[in-house]
Formats: structure tokens, C-alpha cells, sequence
């Protein structure tokens, strides 16, 4: 079951990479004006925005990525779980304030693989 739950957390931090990836560097270009159904001129007016949301996306990759990786499988723990709940409640605010796909795209997974991580 953690082979699982850690393949969900590697999950959940590989979509973070790539909302990294999104905002910081491709917000203004075709795959970023659509999957955020941008118009160019909004897209311009807030790039700089978008970088330092994604620039967090990032520390979350990370601070997942560390729970992955840590030799301490009780503070592992730890950490996945705190950053699996910082990724929940960003997405739950971004459904809430944003879009409520967000929910499904972020706070999903997040949720799945919090529950798993808890059951194994």
C-alpha cells in the first residue's frame, strides 16, 4: 500500500511541477493562454503574478518530493502529510475563489493520496 500511496505523492508532485512549468514560463504562450483561458492581453497584465504562484507550485513539488526521498520514514511521513494538506487547502481556495475545476485538477489527488499515505 506505501508503494501506492508514495506513487500518488510523486503524482501529485509531478502536477506541480508542471503547474510550475505553466505559469512561469509558458502563462503568456498557446498552451498557457488555453489551459487558463487567458486572453493574450490578460496573460500580459498578469505574468508576474502567475511566476510567483508558480514559483510556490514549486516549493510544494519540493517539500513532496523531500517527504519522498527522506531516510526517516517517520518524519517522511511527516512531511507528506503536511504537504499533501498545504496542497488540499490551495486547492480548495483556488475552487473556491478561481475555478472550481481546480478541486478536481489539485485537491483531488492531493486527498487521495493523503488518504492512502494514512492507510498504509
Amino acid at each position: 500500500m506505501i508503494w501506492i500511496a508514495n506513487g500518488l505523492v510523486a503524482l501529485v508532485a509531478a502536477l506541480h511541477v508542471y503547474f510550475l512549468v505553466l505559469e512561469m514560463f509558458l502563462w503568456t504562450k498557446p498552451l498557457g493562454l488555453k489551459t487558463f483561458r487567458n486572453t493574450p492581453e490578460k496573460a500580459a497584465e498578469s505574468a508576474v503574478l502567475a511566476a510567483n504562484q508558480g514559483l510556490y507550485n514549486g516549493f510544494l513539488a519540493a517539500g513532496l518530493v523531500w517527504g519522498l526521498f527522506h531516510g526517516n520514514p517517520g518524519f517522511a511521513f511527516q512531511i507528506k502529510t503536511f504537504f499533501l494538506l498545504c496542497v488540499i487547502v490551495a486547492g480548495i481556495y483556488g475552487a473556491a475563489t478561481v475555478s472550481r475545476r481546480i478541486l478536481y485538477v489539485q485537491a483531488a489527488p492531493a486527498v487521495l493520496a493523503l488518504i492512502l499515505l494514512r492507510l498504509a
